[in-house]
């Protein structure tokens, strides 16, 4: 059968109004290409200048990279007249139902970027979140790692860490100590109060002078008065375990030479017997 030539030339005209669209929808891609390489290398190098981890500048520069491809890809498409409305529909429902699948996953992601890029704590910072206080070892896209105290590495989903009060030690570099003391009810309080804070002050480079030091007595227990010795310490030069350690040996010497007792309780039993 011979083709009609009307149709053919048709064919053909048609060929030719589409290919100065075709070439402009391949420059738009190919620009787009070129553009997602430089905010690639923009990013990365903006990553860097933030002390960001540099798998963290990577995958920061993919996302920048992925996303002007995706514009450029549907620019390029508008141009050849592709039905770009279900195109991104399409993507949408894709999108939705991934990120409905692991939503946990996306979720501890996002909240990794935001405290990458936020910076609460860094790697070598003592926090406390969630009941657990230790040492920054990891921050990754899906878990804050922290040594605690004793050892132990715990794993904190980055959702949790940055929805939950946090609070970084590492930050304050002063401190307030507490510590709890008794002493007899015979004893005179306000020479406890001196002896305690010269106590104190006589260990080298441990409580400041300001803000200055303060014995408040403010319980009457079943066998002595209470009172907390508060002094502030300096962070840099001081440990805050090791300061309250030589506080409570600091006052227990102190005391003993003072002849200031330090009572524990005694309970009384009384024993009655009874007749047969």
């Amino acid at each position: 059968m011979t083709p009609d030539p009307q149709s053919v030339e048709a064919i053909f005209g048609n060929v030719i109004l589409t290919l100065p669209r075709l070439a402009t929808a391949l420059l738009i891609f190919a620009g787009a290409l070129v553009l997602a390489g430089f905010v690639a290398r923009l990013i990365e190098r903006w990553a860097s200048k933030r002390g960001l981890e540099p798998s963290v500048g990577t995958l920061l520069g993919r996302l920048g990279r992925f996303t002007v491809i995706t514009f450029g890809t549907i620019w390029a498409l508008e141009q050849i007249n592709f039905n770009v409305g279900a195109f991104v529909l399409a993507l949408g429902i894709i999108g939705f139902t991934i990120g409905f699948a692991l939503q946990d996953i996306s979720k501890n992601f996002v909240a990794g970027l935001l405290l990458l890029l936020q910076r609460p704590f860094q790697i070598g910072d003592i926090i406390e979140v969630k009941g657990y206080t230790g040492t920054v070892n990891e921050i990754s896209l899906r878990a804050t790692v922290i040594k605690t105290l004793d050892g132990l590495r715990v794993y904190i989903p980055n959702a949790d860490v940055y929805a939950s009060p946090l609070t970084n030690l590492s930050q304050a570099t002063q401190r307030r100590v507490g510590l709890r003391v008794g002493v007899a009810y015979d004893t005179d309080l306000e020479q406890a109060t001196r002896v305690a804070l010269q106590a104190i002050r006589d260990v080298p480079d441990l409580a400041l002078d300001d803000p200055p030091s303060q014995v408040v007595f403010d319980n009457f227990g079943d066998s002595s008065i209470d009172f907390t010795l508060y002094y502030w310490i300096d962070t840099t030069q001081s440990k805050f375990l090791d300061a309250k350690d030589q506080g409570v040996k600091a006052i227990k010497q102190a005391f003993q030479e003072q002849g200031i007792e330090i009572p524990f309780p005694i309970r009384e039993v009384l024993l009655s017997q009874q007749s047969g």
